[in-house]
């Protein structure tokens, strides 16, 4: 009976399309808000550390691509089972969600394994081709030391928590994340500077809060509150859902890896004309960035389920409101952003580093990258909805396009003509490109068509 309140309570279906994306979309936004400081938090305190903090920053900045991968492939086994699970929910197919969540959950223990293994396997040439230099590996291999014994915590409790999502059940995923961080934030200044660990202090802060969060998001789908049951009768992996959930997730595990390819392209290029303090400059670029564009992926995020429910119950109207107010508050807050970061650019950067050439020579990257921030939008409005509506090559072609297509040959072409701040700029070309090309595309294959 509690189930069936809830599964009522979760139509996606009745009420304003409006409200049921703000009602996803809030507490989806605070969740990524507090897991961001999961990563967020350790540089803060990294960067502000005595002696060496900017190299200690520029280590943690070259271990993230590795941090990238690793929610790559959570992305490819949780995240692209979850519009699914929206999906045959609205069509009333209640099995076929509860084995989608099953077999994401056998493929993210799995992959998991496998991941941490190649990692501690590989970490040294795979930091080196980064562009680590002997001075900078020192921190960022004390740091992936530790952060790659968290890898199930980390990919369990992340790739299972779109479920509840997926369920209406917003506040829960919100939860899941808020605990964790809390406990991150609580251990990261302890383990950090009362314990003296520094950088591995930051890495064994995180897989302990990771650990935490995955005990909670699996206490709840494993619970009566759940709208879908999960039991191991479900964790029988079918090879039919396996290339379902892979071949819409492939979506979110290409955004992740080609922000982890060209966050290394990046890396080597700026390691190469500007050496560490522009990799460390790159490190804080990300981290502005990171925070910036959590509104815009809350809202966009907070659309997917509402969307793909309307659309398995065929109520086309619906979903073409939703796609209407998502693209006009993502335009609009990316607008506000870009201007925010305009004039204040060395309060952002002040967040990570004090360094005086770090702030000097960062205030300029920072308004290059930035540049037409509002175009970042369009991209993240038009993939969300080939996502939200189970459209897998729509949505992995145009994550291809712009990274692989656009950022990393202008990430290798423009510094030879105009030096280092050439990184920088692709940045912003390929968010005009990349971003116009894919809304145009969803605007009239899949809007005019609703």
């Amino acid at each position: 009976m509690e189930q069936e309140n809830a599964a009522d309570k979760n139509d996606f279906s009745k009420g304003s399309v409006w409200g049921n994306i703000l009602t996803q979309a809030v507490p989806l936004t605070i969740a990524q808000l507090i897991q961001l400081l999961y990563n967020v938090v350790d540089r803060m305190y990294i960067g502000h550390m005595e002696g060496s903090s900017s190299l200690a920053l520029t280590g943690i900045g070259l271990a993230f691509p590795i941090v990238m991968l690793v929610m790559a492939f959570t992305n490819l086994f949780g995240q692209g089972g979850a519009p699914l699970c929206s999906i045959a929910r609205g069509a009333g197919n209640q099995r076929r969600a509860e084995d989608i969540m099953g077999n994401s959950l056998t493929m993210l223990l799995i992959g998991s394994v496998g991941i941490m293994a190649i990692g501690y396997l590989f970490k040294r040439p795979i930091l080196y081709a980064f562009g680590a230099s002997d001075a900078t590996y020192v921190y960022a291999n004390q740091y992936l030391n530790i952060y790659l014994l968290g890898t199930v915590f980390s990919m369990v409790g992340v790739g299972m928590n779109h479920y509840i999502n997926s369920q209406g059940f917003a506040r829960i995923g919100m939860l899941s994340v808020v605990i964790g961080a809390i406990v991150n934030i609580v251990l990261d200044p302890i383990m950090i500077f009362v314990l003296r660990l520094g950088v591995r202090g930051a890495a064994l802060a995180t897989i302990i809060s990771q650990l935490i969060s995955a005990i909670w998001v699996m206490r709840f789908l494993m619970g009566n509150q759940s709208i879908l049951n999960l039991s191991f009768a479900n964790m029988k992996l079918q090879w039919k859902l396996m290339k379902d959930i892979m071949g819409l997730g492939l979506t979110g595990f290409i955004m992740q890896g080609t922000n982890c390819l060209t966050y290394v392209v990046c890396n080597a290029m700026l390691s190469s004309y500007g050496g560490d303090l522009y990799v460390g400059i790159n490190t804080v670029i990300g981290s502005v960035r990171d925070i910036f564009q959590l509104p815009i992926q809350g809202i966009t995020s907070g659309c997917q389920p509402v969307l793909g429910y309307n659309y398995g119950a065929q109520k086309y109207d619906r979903v073409k409101e939703g796609i209407r107010f998502t693209t006009f508050v993502g335009a609009s807050y990316t607008v506000l952003a870009w201007f925010l970061i305009f004039l204040f650019p060395e309060f952002f950067i002040r967040i990570f580093n004090n360094d005086p050439d770090l702030i000097k020579y960062g205030v300029t990257a920072l308004h290059i990258y930035f540049f037409g921030f509002f175009m970042m939008a369009f991209q993240f409005c038009g993939q969300s909805v080939f996502t939200g509506l189970g459209k897998a090559k729509q949505a992995v072609f145009f994550s291809i396009f712009r990274k692989v297509m656009i950022v990393v040959p202008l990430t290798f072409f423009l510094p030879t003509i105009i030096g280092v701040h050439g990184v920088f700029w692709a940045e912003p070309i390929s968010n005009a490109i990349g971003g116009l090309a894919c809304f145009t595309t969803m605007y009239l294959t899949v809007y005019r068509k609703l």
